[in-house]
């Protein structure tokens, strides 16, 4: 937004927003900055149950939808509009885990990551540019990558490869959104304690080892990271909001926000 509008009231688009790094977004933005909010992800019940806890819950619009059906986000843009006229953040942070070697990784897994991390992000950002643009004020973007998309790990073939295509997706979209005054940013954390890694079977044995989750993420964290402690989702949320509104001149830049583990 420029200067002059400061104290216009933003419109934030959040993909993934019923749970994890996504849900906390939706509750660091909307406290912290006032905005009114849209809501996206393909649980809706899940995104019912985050908006009933959030202090403004008639400011927010939800879709229910996958991020990677072309054809609702023109549904979406078009509801959007109706509702707000405008956008000025867009939050990208809809994604799936997946863990294996490469040899060991079915190309229907590998198509799956792909399709929801790097086309999700593609189509996120195909649809919402122009929402922003059209508004005449700027804006920012911060896509939700990973430390994965810059260290190498054995198992996160898929993972790593979808999460570094959409750094470089960023990137680009950063030079391309400069001239109408869209900043694009990019969040890359490490561990963080979110139900995403309740689909990994890796995970649940560690909680069976440990005896609760809380236990699982500290031994991961002990293994993984220098300051020996995961990040929490509204630690990433906090991240995200400053680079949303408090960095006027960060664009094109990579957070990692990981406890030291790419060091």
């Amino acid at each position: 937004m420029s200067q002059q509008d400061q104290t216009r009231r933003p419109v934030a688009l959040i993909t993934g927003a019923a749970s994890g790094i996504g849900a906390a977004c939706a509750h660091m933005i909307m406290m912290q900055s006032g905005a009114e909010l849209v809501m996206m992800d393909r649980d809706g019940d899940g995104l019912t149950a985050v908006v009933a806890t959030l202090p403004q819950p008639q400011d927010v619009l939800t879709i229910t939808m996958d991020v990677t059906d072309e054809a609702a986000w023109a549904t979406a843009t078009v509801k959007i509009k109706d509702r707000f006229g405008r956008l000025d953040w867009v939050v990208a942070s809809a994604g799936v885990t997946f863990g294996a070697a490469i040899t060991e990784t079915r190309l229907e897994d590998w198509r799956r990551v792909l399709t929801i991390n790097l086309d999700g992000v593609f189509l996120t950002l195909r649809a919402t540019l122009p929402v922003i643009r059209a508004g005449g004020q700027g804006g920012a973007v911060v896509v939700v990558s990973s430390a994965a998309a810059v260290k190498a790990e054995p198992g996160v073939g898929a993972y790593g490869a979808s999460k570094a295509g959409a750094l470089q997706l960023a990137k680009i979209a950063a030079k391309e959104g400069a001239p109408d005054r869209i900043r694009v940013n990019v969040l890359l954390p490490g561990g963080v304690e979110t139900p995403m890694w309740r689909t990994l079977p890796m995970f649940a044995q560690l909680v069976h080892e440990h005896g609760s989750e809380q236990a699982a993420f500290d031994a991961l964290a002990r293994l993984a990271t220098p300051l020996e402690r995961y990040s929490t989702a509204e630690e990433m949320a906090t991240l995200v909001l400053f680079l949303l509104r408090d960095a006027p001149t960060v664009t094109g830049a990579a957070l990692v926000a990981d406890g030291g583990y790419t060091l």
